[in-house]
């Protein structure tokens, strides 16, 4: 019987027989496209087990009345594809970072000293977020990730993930926007 199934419906079915079988059907294709979008290198081989254990995952998902196994194995690729392009250009590049500890010569004294306070005053917004939004932003915008990595981390739906990083980035602009508060005026001696 296993025999006159596809190799998705055997992966979806638990037979062992069918994770070999997709490898050997659809490894090839996998691996052309990662390996023309990202070059043979190893971010492809990565992203073709990537694609493999996410069938493996979803393959009871697969609908022949919908598409073609391949369209299927195909459409996975190119969201695993779209993911990790995102993640890489998100990343900053260890050069970028080597010279984070250097004066900046192209700012003026003035200028690193404003910087600092714009640093100071967003972590100030930051802060006064609630912690669950302020933990989803920080995966975000600090560790790059996507928003459904976020999601699946933390169990909630991708929507909420979404909402909560447009929320807290709208205050923590509002905040660095709104003037600082006056000093109270110095009583004279």
């Amino acid at each position: 019987m296993s025999a006159t199934r596809s190799p998705i419906q055997q992966v979806a079915d638990g037979d062992p027989n069918g994770v070999s079988r997709c490898l050997e059907a659809y490894g090839g294709l996998v691996w052309t496209l990662a390996s023309r979008w990202l070059g043979p290198s190893a971010d492809a081989e990565d992203l073709v087990q990537d694609v493999f254990i996410e069938l493996w995952r979803v393959a009871e998902r697969y609908d022949p009345t919908k598409s073609s196994e391949a369209t299927f194995v195909t459409l996975i690729t190119r969201r695993r594809l779209i993911d990790r392009t995102r993640r890489l250009t998100r990343r900053p590049t260890p050069e970028a970072l080597a010279d984070w500890d250097k004066p900046c010569e192209n700012h003026q004294p003035d200028e690193a000293a404003m910087l600092s306070e714009e640093a100071q005053a967003a972590a100030k917004a930051l802060d006064e977020l609630p912690e669950d939004h302020r933990r989803v932003l920080h995966l975000v915008v600090m560790e790059g990730r996507t928003h459904r990595e976020v999601a699946e981390a933390l169990e909630l739906p991708v929507g909420t993930v979404k909402t909560w990083v447009r929320r807290g980035l709208i205050r923590v602009r509002e905040h660095l926007q709104s003037p600082p508060p006056s000093l109270p005026a110095q009583a004279t001696a």
